[in-house]
């Protein structure tokens, strides 16, 4: 195990440490895995004019034939590159690597303004099958009309979608109440109103669903939802699957008619939709986690709500389950957590990263507490959690771990939203707080073989006086059945970066692992990584300030594995 001191900053992926040694075996596959290099800090960014170098990645996608699309950026000078960029592995001499969308490109129709990109907030995603790709962009207004009260501009912020992982064009927007964009209206609003924002990222199934959460204000009052459209349907309406006047499915009979008081971003697949809706976003009493076809009102199933028994632990129940949700279509992937017993950490406002956001964590946000020249926020961490699997058409549900099993925590938080006031391309965006998550992709390779997942996790101690972890190991894990000790190695923060990159620096040792829901799919897995030198400390999160770090986004071929038993 490496020695990393590590301040808990907004660019690091935090845990709390819970126990000081890894309960039980993990078997290490770790050698059978051959990973290729989709990018890396080598790489000259596509289509920018000033040369310059990758310098940061956020966790890919993948699609089961081996195409990866990933957001990405640049060092300055100011503006940095960034943009959404993709990369087909299986074709011959795998392909070659290009730019989807990018800062300073020509936002697509609809714009009458001329407005271009000035960021990609959130990660890209991919149908299991095809090269169908949703993303959300933020961009100056992109449109201008006249009212009575003389010209209004309007859309910074908006859905957007490539039907070939190529094409970009716009499908949710925040224009629904500029005549003739009436399709872009919000459903289930009760008035005409329109989109303030689309929080977290889009998702898309093969079939050219487009399923986004959506926040809007309609008669006074703020109002979510999960909306949805069909991308072969022409200029049809956007679509409700549930919102704040939705009923919750599973509550006591005593309060039947409550209503969602939060939705978060959802996962789809084979025209299916799996979300979470929360009575109280912060203190969940009741919700959980849904199903529905992807179809106008559908009928929601519950799949798992607060308050049930948590599988595997004896007397347990539910009290929080995780937004980051992976689905294949029949099993969804999920993380939750039980009791009451939980740990104070300790974060520290931004170093590096948006000015603004920087400035706000130091000098407005009232949650921060001072610490020298420092500023800190202490957050509750639970500490019983755990990932699990549930099969939408048995019911069944599995664990996969736990902390206190052979991991200490499998959240990561960071310092994210947009400060008020500050420029106009995020101005009904949520402001800024910590935000945790946890993160797990789901895969069903065929063949009758039984769905994987693959995580993100830590083991380590934490200081409970200082909240500075000082020895830890950050992995990716792999569970390739039903099995809850068959848990393996895929990478860890103990290899050598030349396990990942043989480009990378000699002597660099693999800091931060990045992973996210559509991440695995069939036997490709793909991954992010930043590398530096031994006992330093690596840049996380997609700052790309540290030049003496290296990072790139890799992709391995899994070993095949057996069929279900």
């Amino acid at each position: 195990m490496h020695k990393q001191f590590v301040e808990l900053a907004f660019v690091a992926s935090v845990f709390i440490g819970l126990s000081a040694a890894i309960a039980g075996p993990r078997d290490d596959i770790s050698k059978e895995i051959h990973w290729q290099t989709v990018s890396n800090s080598a790489h000259i960014v596509p289509e920018d004019g000033a040369g310059r170098p990758f310098s940061s990645f956020n966790p890919p996608s993948v699609n089961e034939r081996g195409f990866v699309l990933f957001r990405a950026r640049s060092r300055g000078p100011e503006p940095p590159a960034s943009g959404i960029f993709g990369r087909d592995m299986a074709a011959k001499g795998n392909g070659n690597l290009y730019r989807l969308a990018g800062r300073q490109a020509m936002v697509p129709d609809p714009n009458n303004t001329g407005a271009i990109f000035n960021e990609f907030p959130s990660f890209p995603r991919l149908g299991i099958k095809t090269r169908i790709a949703a993303t959300r962009g933020n961009s100056r207004p992109v449109w201008a009309y006249e009212t009575p009260d003389g010209e209004t501009r309007l859309g910074t912020s908006a859905v957007y979608a490539a039907f070939d992982g190529v094409t970009f064009a716009s499908v949710m927007t925040q224009l629904g109440m500029v005549p003739g964009f009436e399709s872009h209206l919000v459903p289930g609003a009760g008035s005409e109103t329109r989109f303030e924002q689309f929080p977290g990222s889009p998702a898309v199934t093969d079939e050219g669903f487009v399923v986004s959460k959506g926040n809007y204000t309609a008669d006074g009052i703020s109002g979510t939802g999960v909306f949805f459209v069909d991308l072969y349907a022409g200029d049809t309406p956007i679509e409700l699957i549930a919102n704040t006047s939705t009923e919750i499915p599973n509550v006591p009979r005593a309060i039947r008619g409550l209503t969602f008081g939060s939705t978060a971003p959802p996962s789809a697949a084979r025209g299916k939709v799996v979300f979470v809706g929360l009575d109280n976003e912060e203190h969940p009493l009741y919700g959980g986690l849904y199903l529905a076809k992807i179809e106008p009102s559908p009928r929601l199933e519950t799949l798992i709500g607060i308050g049930d028994a948590v599988p595997g632990v004896p007397g347990a129940t539910f009290v929080r389950i995780g937004e980051g949700l992976s689905f294949d279509g029949r099993n969804v992937a999920f993380w939750g957590a039980w009791g009451e017993e939980t740990r104070l950490l300790r974060l520290y406002c931004p170093t590096e990263g948006n000015k603004d956001r920087r400035h706000f964590c130091r000098e407005e946000d009232p949650n921060t507490i001072p610490d020298g020249d420092k500023r800190f926020q202490e957050i509750p961490v639970p500490v019983n959690q755990g990932f699990f699997v549930i099969d939408t058409q048995t019911g069944k549900i599995r664990l996969v771990t736990t902390t206190g099993d052979s991991f200490d925590d499998f959240l990561y938080w960071k310092y994210t939203g947009h400060p008020p006031g500050t420029g106009d391309s995020h101005s009904d965006a949520e402001p800024p707080k910590w935000r945790s998550s946890a993160y797990i992709a789901i895969s069903n390779p065929g063949n009758g073989a039984a769905s994987s997942v693959a995580f993100l996790a830590r083991s380590g101690e934490v200081d409970v006086t200082t909240g500075y972890y000082a020895d830890y190991v950050d992995g990716i894990y792999l569970q390739r059945d039903s099995a809850k000790s068959n848990i393996e190695t895929v990478v860890d923060s103990t290899m050598p970066a030349s396990v990942l990159d043989v480009a990378a620096p000699a002597a660099a040792m693999i800091g931060e692992l990045g992973l996210e829901r559509d991440g695995f799919r069939g036997r490709y897995l793909a991954i992010s990584a930043s590398m530096g030198a031994e006992g330093s400390d690596v840049s996380h999160g997609d700052s790309g300030e540290d030049e003496s770090t290296w990072a790139g986004i890799y992709l391995a071929k899994l070993p095949a594995w057996g069929a279900r038993r």
